[in-house]
């Protein structure tokens, strides 16, 4: 029974490495291919700032656009409760950084990975993506991204190997075995809504990146 609970257990991280081995770059942000969004997902506010996980996932989406691997950024995370808005403390990070706030989508209602793929595909019209977060979550959000209809690409943001990282990592057991049942069953999220114009109007008009990231015209 021990050894068939153990089976049980590996093969949703199993799935996750097999179904993502093409999804995920190798290389970095100049080896990533080219998509209309980059989608970055929350990491948790310190004091109402993005948490050093975050703030590393946001610098990964900065790099993306000023490289012009993606025309438009959706932030989305948590705003769930008063007096915590992840998704505006992310947007505030990018535009202090350089990027136009035109350019910047925010999804309140991300209160978990498959939420913020279904949501970014069925509210936000998302197509194909790139998607920002540390390598040992990157291959989940492409997995989930993927069964919600986008063509995504996991751009890994590298960390240290701490306790932090290990941490994470553990939290992934339980993660990919949450995804394997989302995949399959594709629920609604948390909060659907209506279907809204912000990416859409994000990607329209000429985009021209420069050493602060944006540019005329932005």
């Amino acid at each position: 029974m021990a050894v068939l609970v153990c089976v049980l257990a590996v093969l949703p991280a199993t799935w996750l490495r097999l179904s993502t081995d093409s999804a995920v770059v190798r290389g970095g942000v100049e080896a990533a291919p080219s998509a209309p969004v980059a989608v970055v997902f929350g990491a948790g506010l310190w004091d109402g700032e993005p948490s050093p996980y975050l703030a590393h996932r946001l610098d990964t989406a900065i790099d993306l656009y000023r490289h012009g691997k993606a025309r438009a950024l959706l932030v989305t995370g948590d705003n769930g409760r008063r007096g915590y808005d992840e998704p505006g403390a992310m947007r505030g990070y990018l535009t202090e950084r350089g990027v136009p706030g035109s350019r910047i989508v925010a999804d309140y209602a991300g209160f978990d990975t498959w939420d913020s793929c279904t949501r970014a595909r069925r509210i936000f019209g998302v197509h194909r993506a790139l998607l920002v977060s540390q390598d040992f979550h990157v291959r989940r959000a492409a997995a989930l991204c993927r069964a919600a209809g986008i063509d995504a690409y996991g751009v890994p943001v590298r960390e240290p190997r701490d306790v932090t990282w290990y941490a994470g990592g553990l939290r992934e057991v339980p993660g990919a075995a949450k995804a394997a049942l989302e995949a399959a069953f594709t629920p609604d999220p948390h909060f659907l809504g209506p279907r809204e114009p912000g990416v859409r109007r994000a990607l329209a008009g000429p985009h021209r990146t420069g050493p602060a990231g944006g540019g005329p015209g932005d």
